[in-house]
């Protein structure tokens, strides 16, 4: 299990590709949530996003490693308010 606690705010979040996911904004109960600016476009931009904290794989340093490539942990990315994005 990861320590929720070694998540710090502005660290960047990288695929298991190490591909950029998104930037930490805060912890949100059982979430990440995203800085705005890693928002998307068109009618997602503008939103906070939030990824899973299962899909953390570890913490180094400023860095959060999930266990998804960036492209399908983008996928499991859900919006304020539930609805995931497509």
């Amino acid at each position: 299990m990861i320590d929720v606690a070694r998540i710090k705010e502005h660290a960047e979040i990288i695929g298991a590709d190490g591909v950029h996911v998104g930037t930490v904004d805060h912890v949100e109960g059982s979430r990440i949530k995203l800085t705005k600016k890693d928002s998307g476009e068109g009618r997602h931009e503008g939103h906070h996003h939030f990824i899973p904290l299962e899909l953390v794989a570890d913490i180094e340093g400023d860095t959060v490693r999930l266990s998804a490539n960036g492209d399908v942990a983008v996928t499991f990315e859900e919006e304020q308010g539930g609805k995931g994005v497509h």
